[in-house]
């Protein structure tokens, strides 16, 4: 193994659980101004002091602004770290992080806070050298859990040569080491349903069921469902409200239904097989959420030869169905790494974990990457 890269990971993990602690010690629930300022603030509080710090404005409005932490270097390299520092888990059921045999249990410890501690880590490391970059900087988010469109900075970090993101890590079929280099696209199909009350005992038929409509788009919807096709297109409805008392028809609701495929244009067939009225009551149909797919197999082949080298075992390109940030950033730049966050567990839940023993092995994948990409030899 690199030198470098063992050391290096060697004194990120002595830090690492007593960071995380810090880190999911906030919540920071999507949406919550002060959480997500708290836990920006546990951040700056890690980062080295040569960093130049940004609040720029976050890509959904009413969300505590982002943060860019910029190190400056002699080099010609120019990598950026990509995080987010949002939950999903709400503040009242909020747990803060205990050890459970070899897990490190707590809200957002392994989506993504244990990444975000890898990604400080890297960037105090590489505070002394340099030589060995142009420019590098952190990304670290504040609505990336609940964005319903694209990334602002996307375009800002356009001319850099690499971008590293730090989702929870994954192992490979065999056990070995596992990044992700492809995601699907993911789209939020929303569905309106307006139709006309009545009374559901004396005169049901003056009605216009909505309900009974969104049913039919429900339906229709998981009708394209197709993920061994193609497009690997997978159309699942997921939340349905309408109606608001037991005796009368219905006059309006919402359908919202979860899609992923290779990429965006597949949804266009899921879009089309909702109608615009069923049995009187009219459907509108938008697309609310989109995320772009990412596929960078061919862009990371041989970064992740030369980073398996350094490493002294195999680094594999892996796939993975959820969205991300390196999703939008991967449309800017082609060489994008994902999963280069500790691995664990119950994602989006309270008991949501990092696996302790992944720690240091996972830290040593992700500073093999950085050590490749800037020629860093041990």
């Amino acid at each position: 193994m690199n030198r470098w890269v063992q050391a290096t990971g060697r004194e990120l993990v002595r830090h690492a659980e007593r960071e995380l602690d810090a880190l999911v010690g906030v919540s920071s629930q999507s949406g919550d101004t002060r959480g997500a300022e708290e836990a920006l603030a546990v951040c700056s509080a890690l980062l080295p002091t040569e960093v130049e710090i940004e609040r720029p404005p976050c890509s959904s409005p009413g969300y505590a602004a982002d943060l860019i932490a910029t190190l400056r270097g002699n080099g010609e390299r120019r990598l950026m770290l990509l995080g987010h520092v949002d939950t999903v888990v709400a503040t009242d059921e909020h747990r803060t992080l205990e050890r459970e045999g070899g897990r490190l249990v707590g809200s957002g410890a392994v989506d993504m806070k244990g990444g975000v501690v890898f990604a400080l880590g890297v960037m105090r490391a590489l505070a002394s050298m340099p030589d060995h970059y142009d420019e590098l900087a952190l990304l670290l988010v504040t609505d990336e859990e609940w964005r319903t469109h694209g990334l602002t900075h996307a375009d800002r970090f356009a001319g850099f040569d690499s971008c590293l993101c730090f989702e929870a890590g994954q192992q490979a079929p065999d056990g070995g080491e596992g990044v992700i280099v492809r995601r699907k696209a993911a789209g939020t199909l929303r569905v309106e349903a307006r139709g006309v009350s009545a009374h559901s005992g004396s005169a049901p038929d003056k009605g216009r069921n909505a309900l009974l409509a969104l049913a039919t788009a429900a339906q229709n919807v998981a009708s394209c469902h197709d993920p061994r096709g193609a497009h690997q297109l997978s159309a699942v409805p997921t939340i349905m409200n309408s109606g608001e008392a037991f005796n009368v028809v219905p006059s309006g609701g919402q359908l919202f239904c979860d899609l992923r495929a290779n990429e965006l244009a597949a949804f266009d067939s899921v879009i089309d097989a909702v109608p615009d009225k069923v049995n009187g009551a009219t459907l509108d149909t938008e697309l609310v959420r989109q995320w772009p797919g990412m596929d960078a197999r061919e862009a990371t082949r041989d970064l992740l030869a030369d980073a398996s080298v350094r490493l002294g075992r195999p680094i594999l390109g892996l796939e993975r169905g959820g969205a991300s940030d390196a999703s939008h950033m991967a449309q800017r730049i082609s060489l994008t790494v994902d999963g280069l966050g500790p691995r664990g567990g119950g994602a989006h839940n309270p008991d949501e974990f990092v696996l302790a023993e992944s720690l240091e092995p996972r830290a040593q994948v992700a500073l093999a990457v950085v050590a490749t990409l800037l020629g860093i030899e041990g």
